[in-house]
């Protein structure tokens, strides 16, 4: 009876995903903001629903409904186009140009010498009006300038500057658009993602059998709403640092090392963010990982180095002006106490300060509560505007059991669908009290004392 009823609240989510992912976007210009609330909140409440009651299933069952529950809610964020994010618009463009044998962080997409690579779904004709004015028309379409004045009108984001992506992303980008070519529209990369998604709970699933973990856990990641939403309807390739950062957790604690570090180079290779995952790694992994993650992430750089030298930098100095991260703006709890410029320099000394400590005591049989305290430390510390950055926490949180971390993409996603500094600051806030206190919890007595004692060693 309770496997019978998980199955029917896996059904319920997709079809409710499949409803948010086809009726709901942040596109509208008349959008329910209160609508796309309730029911993000409802998906996460049959989430957490489903896998309390997936805690008292034994067996095989569980292997069965975290599997199907994956492909369910995953196959249904396919339904619709991307209803959060244009990213993906981009990640189309990039690959188109490759694939035309050029590189992205070269030109802007706004360049007229690309004039001729353009599909019309990616950059519609404007339309005129009955005055005969030129408009552009369509809930992601932006209205810009190509570099000879003329309006332009695109499904890109950001179209006068280059690409801020990592050469492992623009791979995937142009081997995606190699297979299509550049008409078809956003399924191509959607699927990726599910496939991606799909991919990381099964490697989940083995790799927490094979470590005595359990299994039922790898439902956190499998069932949970930010991988539906974000890493297959507006298929952020964060995804795919998470399946190659998974990779190389399972590897370095497994002892092989070479591998791993270079499983981690390709994930830091992807989006930068992975590098995140390295402390809790550094113990066991040593000398050996670091040159394995440099060797592969230098050997993707190479070829764009070539091609168009400094360049490979793309967007990213501008991007990380534009976010509020240089003079400190962007720091939901931190400019509380260190306003201005000065916020920079706290939250890198409170991240310093957590690296320490997860270099020190992280367990290195088990790395992953290790990485899920960094990583989930740095996104509540930095809090993006973009939950899709959570993404890389998920899977630790997984194969930790630690729930309570789950807090912070929800408020991450909090923030992108109601964008209120004071919201964002009482939902960071609270996801704080209650890790801490969970965590505490969880410790107990015996076990706190252990852990506060001054840079106790642990088994290597």
């Amino acid at each position: 009876m309770r496997t019978m009823i998980i199955a029917a609240l896996l059904a319920l989510s997709a079809a409710l995903t499949a409803f948010s992912v086809s009726a709901l976007d942040l596109f509208e210009p008349d959008r329910d903001e209160v609508q796309l609330v309730l029911v993000t909140s409802a998906l996460w409440l049959l989430f957490g629903l489903a896998y309390w009651l997936l805690r008292r299933v034994n067996g095989r069952a569980v292997i069965a409904l975290v599997l199907a529950g994956s492909a369910l809610i995953g196959g249904a964020a396919l339904i619709g186009p991307p209803n959060t994010s244009t990213d993906s618009a981009r990640y189309a463009w990039d690959g188109i140009v490759q694939n035309a044998g050029l590189s992205p962080y070269a030109l802007t997409p706004a360049d007229d010498r690309l004039d001729s690579l353009r599909p019309d779904w990616l950059f519609p004709a404007p339309e005129t009006t009955a005055a005969g004015n030129e408009v552009c028309v369509g809930e992601r379409i932006a209205t810009t300038r190509s570099t000879d004045g003329d309006r332009l009108c695109s499904a890109l984001n950001r179209t006068t500057v280059p690409t801020i992506y990592p050469p492992a992303s623009e791979i995937l980008f142009a081997g995606v658009r190699f297979l299509t070519g550049p008409e078809p529209t956003y399924w191509p990369l959607q699927v990726v993602g599910l496939l991606l998604s799909l991919g990381t709970t099964a490697m989940l699933l083995v790799g927490m059998r094979r470590r005595g973990l359990d299994e039922r856990n790898a439902a956190l990641w499998a069932w949970c709403p930010l991988v539906a939403t974000e890493a297959i309807t507006n298929s952020h390739v964060d995804m795919l640092g998470v399946i190659f950062v998974v990779a190389a957790v399972f590897l370095v604690s497994s002892k092989q090392v070479w591998r791993g570090g270079i499983m981690l180079g390709i994930a830091i290779g992807t989006k930068l963010i992975p590098v995140l995952a390295a402390p809790a790694l550094l113990r066991r992994g040593g000398w050996r990982m670091v040159a394995a993650s440099v060797l592969s992430f230098t050997v993707l750089y190479v070829p764009y180095v070539l091609a168009t030298g400094i360049g490979v930098l793309g967007y990213l100095p501008g991007y990380l002006s534009e976010e509020g991260y240089q003079d400190g703006s962007r720091f939901a709890l931190v400019s509380l106490v260190a306003p201005g410029a000065s916020a920079v320099i706290v939250a890198g000394l409170i991240l310093a300060i957590v690296a320490v400590l997860v270099i020190l005591k992280t367990d290195q049989n088990q790395p992953w509560v290790g990485q899920l305290v960094m990583i989930g430390a740095t996104l509540l510390v930095l809090s993006p505007r973009y939950p899709w950055y959570a993404l890389l926490l998920l899977p630790f949180v997984a194969l930790s059991g630690r729930w309570e971390w789950l807090l912070v993409p929800m408020a991450l996603t909090l923030r992108l669908l109601v964008p209120s500094v004071p919201l964002t600051r009482a939902s960071i806030a609270i996801a704080v009290i209650v890790i801490v206190a969970v965590s505490l919890h969880r410790a107990g007595h015996g076990n706190l004392e252990r852990m506060l004692h001054p840079l106790r060693s642990r088994p290597a």
